[in-house]
């Protein structure tokens, strides 16, 4: 009988150990889903109207037809397609032709030193959306103009809220800038990037008039009567 209740003692003993084993790899296995969750979360979608959440794209005026732009602000190719290309764009913009999809995206953190200034760009911007969409397009001319150089640490916080307010946005985006709110928003949409025809991974600037991706190689030439008007409907 001792030895029985002995037996039946070590039982429940190693049932308690194996139901605590049990929680441990629960809490464990919590834990990791809840780190790699949050890794790949896409985060809060900006609400603004002008932000589709499901592309990342910033509208920026009413046409039937669309221009796309994929930029990143510490690509020096972006600044250039902006000076080419930027004027054109505002004046289809401005006549109703097209409505312009800005999608700022960050495949550049490497080239900031660790600041990761390409992501914390491109959220400043949709914070700028969201505060009011009609300041987007004034505050991307004043980040290409303020545009720091690759391999640099880029610009801090307070020079983009600096940025952000002088292009019109309100106070309010301050802390939704330095708090890099929309940080995990801004990393989902730039895996979504188009790849270019021909290409191997994404790149900035990509463009896609009217849903159809160009290649930089052969579809920019500098000329936007040729490569953005001519390839619009009518």
């Amino acid at each position: 009988m001792m030895m029985a209740a002995a037996r039946k003692s070590m039982n429940w003993f190693a049932i308690g150990v194996t139901a605590a084993a049990l929680v441990v790899v629960l809490i464990v296995g919590g834990v990791v889903w809840f780190a790699n969750s949050q890794a790949t979360s896409p985060g809060p979608a900006p609400q603004a109207q002008a932000v589709d959440p499901d592309t990342g794209a910033i509208a920026v005026g009413t046409g039937d037809q669309t221009v796309d732009t994929y930029v990143d602000f510490m690509c020096p190719i972006c600044n250039q397609f902006e000076q080419s290309y930027g004027p054109t764009l505002e004046s289809l913009v401005d006549d109703g032709t097209i409505t312009l999809n800005i999608h700022p995206i960050s495949i550049l953190d490497r080239a900031s030193q660790g600041t990761e200034f390409s992501t914390r760009s491109a959220n400043a911007a949709y914070c700028v959306a969201e505060d009011d969409a009609q300041n987007v397009l004034p505050f991307v001319q004043a980040m290409y103009a303020q545009q720091p150089a690759e391999q640099t640490s880029g610009l801090d916080d307070a020079t983009l809220v600096q940025i952000a307010e002088s292009a019109g946005a309100s106070d309010a985006v301050a802390s939704c800038i330095q708090d890099g709110t929309y940080e995990r928003f801004v990393t989902a949409r730039t895996r979504d990037t188009p790849v270019q025809p021909g290409a191997s991974g994404i790149a900035t600037p990509t463009i896609a008039i009217n849903g159809e991706v160009l290649n930089n190689q052969t579809d920019l030439t500098g000329n936007p009567e040729t490569d953005i008007t001519g390839r619009l409907n009518g």
